[in-house]
């Protein structure tokens, strides 16, 4: 499927962004593995979120819809999950593969992951190298590192990890297997990554202590069903966010959007480009920060320069700062950014393409890449790579170009904002 986009004058008014991605996916694997019934609301219907519905039921949990965005999760407590029939599919599922080796390694079974051409390309040795160290038996290509991956689990133990990279995703596996091990298991990470999985960690009733980057678990607690009400996603939001920002005329009111401290690097890095972004109604839902995001074109932006720990922070919202950065007067750098390379595609060199697409300087960097702002964008025919954030930055771009632009394969962007087409409709005025 190919989306045609045409110049938007201004985006106003008032919309919802799909729940959070990364919520959607730790909800439905701890309400598997906690006793009683999880009710999840606003959940992420996108195929990256399915993917992981579709691996727990394989694994005996009864998952059911309540509702268009209801899920509702019979868990089957720490020790009831069983052995599979067939092999688990994560899709296209980064998160769904990593995080569910974690929980894998702690079964007395056997069980094997794979997922799509793109899937199989990622590295996995950041997560199955800890879990080897707990006692877990994964063996794949490379040694390992590349799906698909057999898993014999059970009789692990609490180790303490020094993680040369801070991600979410190695530290997740880890605490997710340390529920399955006597005593304390324990994550240090350069720089702190996002924290979904140590809040609802709590949530649910494990407990676990955070001390600086180290994070720790206490192994086999009783987890109990919980009711689960998803944020909406702030990287789905960030692409409408940049759009407002940089459209003269522009007010826009994002509902309900998760504020996580660990995610919101894209409203610091808009705010020191000079966009006006402002938080209302800021609260606490199921122990995860939100509010309503209001955006305004203040005028122009200004290129700034972003690494070191701001990266985990904003990570998966570098193709859409790329784009402010095309139409920024002045330089902006993304640096420490090498992360980019692992993701959906090598999204270094997916966002470069792009932005040249359109007719925007950019330099390649050995870990990001430096964009020469104020080149006026034209509209073109641009190449998704079946990555979702880069088919949504491609829009966003459209929107800010002279003339009409096509993303070609864009169906992607339904692994996590089904229905963007239909939001933008609401809130853009046309040319």
């Amino acid at each position: 499927m190919n989306l045609v986009i045409k110049p938007a004058r201004s985006l106003r008014g008032t919309v919802s962004v799909p729940g959070d991605k990364s919520i959607s996916h730790r909800a439905v694997m701890l309400g598997a593995l906690a006793e009683g019934t999880t009710l999840i609301e606003n959940f992420l219907p996108g195929e990256d979120c399915l993917a992981t519905v579709n691996c727990f039921r394989k694994l005996g949990v009864e998952i059911s819809w309540s509702g268009q965005d209801s899920l509702r999760v019979q868990g089957c407590g720490l020790e009831g999950l069983r052995e599979p029939e067939d092999v688990l599919d994560a899709g296209n599922s980064g998160t769904t593969m990593r995080l569910s080796l974690g929980i894998l390694a702690g079964q007395p079974f056997f069980s094997v992951l794979t997922g799509d051409a793109s899937l199989r390309r990622r590295p996995m040795a950041r997560v199955v190298t800890p879990l080897v160290r707990m006692g877990a038996r994964i063996e794949g290509r490379q040694g390992g590192n590349l799906a698909p991956l057999a898993v014999r689990g059970g009789n692990l133990k609490p180790i303490h990890y020094n993680s040369p990279v801070a991600s979410a995703q190695v530290k997740s596996a880890v605490l997710l297997a340390g529920l399955f091990a006597g005593g304390v298991t324990s994550v240090t990470e350069p720089c702190p990554s996002r924290d979904h999985t140590e809040r609802m960690l709590r949530h649910f009733g494990a407990k676990v202590d955070v001390s600086g980057t180290t994070v720790q678990v206490v192994g086999r607690p009783r987890l109990l069903g919980r009711k689960i009400t998803v944020p909406g996603d702030i990287s789905s939001a960030a692409f409408l966010m940049v759009a407002a920002a940089a459209l003269p005329g522009s007010d826009l009111i994002l509902q309900r959007v998760g504020i996580n401290p660990t995610r919101s690097g894209i409203i610091d890095a808009l705010t020191a480009m000079g966009a006006g972004v402002e938080l209302l109604n800021p609260r606490e839902e199921g122990g995860e920060p939100v509010a309503e995001i209001r955006v305004r074109c203040t005028g122009k932006l200004t290129g700034i320069a972003v690494g070191g720990e701001m990266i985990p922070r904003l990570i998966d919202e570098i193709p859409a700062l790329a784009v402010a950065a095309a139409l920024a007067d002045g330089k902006t750098e993304i640096r420490d950014a090498a992360e980019l390379k692992v993701k959906e595609s090598n999204r270094i060199s997916t966002v470069i393409e792009m932005l040249v697409s359109f007719g925007a300087a950019v330099e390649e960097l050995p870990d990001g890449f430096l964009v020469r702002g104020r080149q006026p964008l034209k509209g073109c025919a641009c190449r998704s790579h079946g990555d979702h954030r880069i088919a949504l930055a491609a829009a966003v771009a459209g929107l800010l170009a002279e003339g009409e632009t096509t993303v070609l394969d864009a169906e992607c962007m339904d692994v996590s904002f089904p229905g963007f087409a239909s939001v933008l409709k609401e809130i853009r005025a046309e040319d």
